[in-house]
């Protein structure tokens, strides 16, 4: 044991004195040398899936290899439970991502989109900048991959990048992604995914990581296709990071199959929920009582309550608190108005929010306000409603130009849309609620 425990020291005693030997390299060498281990295999082993974790046993493998990374780098201290689950996890608005490689999880990460309960890293870093160019914002955390295939030339890390890649920008309707990584491992994802730190350089005490140092860094997935292509379009296939993001398709890949249009992937079922966060972990228990209320005001139908934490004070009503926003929508659509010369004018739709009687829907082109016109909304793949709308206001924003509609009267495809929407928190309110439309 003293003999493993010797070689260890030494292991990382050489590590850190190779980190201070490297740190002392120009910064444009040492982006060089990160680039020069990019390997992205464009055809994968068939026995490698990247996809949402949704099981049981799927989700509880990526807690445990979440758990047994962040042990053994400092982020943590051993749980009784071996799993890494926080309150995140928890969200509807929270998608955890794996590898697997013949059926065993060996790579996760989370995207952690904002709700009431906010980001990890916002406690520590400013978002301002972030927010004032507009779009969704989300953080990236919990990321781990086995041990085994640490040192395999990226064969996991690389196709997970890429299918958060994907699925950020195809599916989860983001724009930012946000970071707080530890100051050693900050330059990776500067140098090979061209994260840019953001205004608070380093942070000496991270609550979420054990109180490790840490630095954050954001990603503008806009703009991100042409910087890669002006960084990495003339290296070869293989080292070529923006044919591989931008068009290289992986069939390793699952994406979700979504009956609507909407850009989450709530997996928690009520028994799934109850068994991470009250059986396995306490994380529910060790809640604040305002954090309890909040999860009160997410899981707020009556089959919810079983797993739900008491609170201490429970609140009288539900006003005080910050409301949250269950879904966002990405549906298209288009809107028809007859012109002063009796000409009919259609303009293309973007529907991004959405309630009973009104929705709100970016156009890409001017749409007069006050006037009534006809709205056909694509809410998913066989679901299709139109509506008698008005535009009742409009603004600018990051490029766009939004709309907020009025509903003369919805019909029957948008009440069972608002109405599965309200009750989906979970994805087995949400397969609950439209199974009355399979009729």
């Amino acid at each position: 044991m003293k003999k493993r425990s010797l070689l260890a020291n030494i292991r990382k005693a050489w590590r850190e004195g190779l980190r201070k030997v490297f740190s002392l390299f120009p910064r444009s060498v040492r982006f060089a040398i990160f680039r020069s281990f990019v390997d992205c295999d464009p055809a994968p082993d068939k026995r490698l899936v990247l996809k949402i974790a949704e099981t049981q046993e799927e989700l509880e493998s990526c807690f445990k290899l979440l758990h047994d990374a962040y042990v053994s780098s400092g982020f943590m201290k051993p749980a009784p439970s071996g799993l890494r689950a926080t309150i995140y996890h928890a969200l509807p608005t929270t998608t955890t991502l794996c590898a697997k490689f013949d059926g065993e999880v060996v790579g996760t990460l989370s995207l952690i989109r904002e709700s009431v309960f906010g980001f990890p890293l916002q406690a520590i870093f400013d978002l301002k900048a972030v927010r004032a160019r507009g779009g969704k914002i989300a953080e990236v955390s919990a990321l781990a991959v086995h041990p085994d295939f640490r040192k395999t030339g990226g064969a996991i890390l690389f196709p997970l990048m890429k299918f958060m890649y994907e699925y950020c920008t195809t599916f989860f309707d983001t724009r930012h992604l946000v970071i707080a990584v530890n100051p050693n491992r900050i330059e990776m994802y500067e140098s090979l995914l061209l994260f840019r730190r953001l205004a608070e350089n380093k942070v000496d005490n991270y609550d979420f990581a054990n109180g490790a140092p840490a630095v954050g860094a954001t990603l503008d997935l806009r703009t991100a296709p042409r910087k890669y292509q002006d960084t990495y379009g003339k290296k070869p296939r293989r080292r070529n990071l923006y044919d591989y993001f931008v068009r290289t398709e992986l069939p390793n890949i699952q994406l979700p199959q979504r009956r609507y249009h909407t850009t989450n992937d709530p997996v928690m079922t009520t028994e799934l929920l109850d068994y991470f966060f009250n059986q396995r972990t306490q994380v529910f228990e060790n809640l604040t009582n305002r954090e309890k209320m909040l999860l009160h005001a997410i899981y707020d139908q009556p089959q919810h309550q079983k797993m739900l934490p008491k609170m201490t004070d429970p609140p009288k009503s539900g006003k005080h608190l910050r409301q949250h926003q269950r879904y966002s929508l990405k549906c298209p659509g288009n809107f028809l108005v007859q012109t002063e010369d009796n000409k009919p004018l259609v303009t293309s739709l973007r529907v991004v929010e959405l309630s009973i009687f009104g929705f709100l829907a970016h156009a890409e082109s001017e749409i007069p306000i006050r006037v009534w016109g006809d709205a056909t909304v694509q809410l998913g793949n066989n679901e299709q409603s139109t509506v008698r709308a008005m535009a009742v206001r409009g603004r600018a924003s990051g490029g766009k130009i939004f709309y907020g509609f009025t509903l003369a009267e919805p019909d029957l495809a948008w009440r069972k849309f608002v109405g599965a929407l309200n009750t989906g928190i979970t994805h087995e309110d949400l397969e609950n609620a439209t199974r009355f439309l399979e009729d």
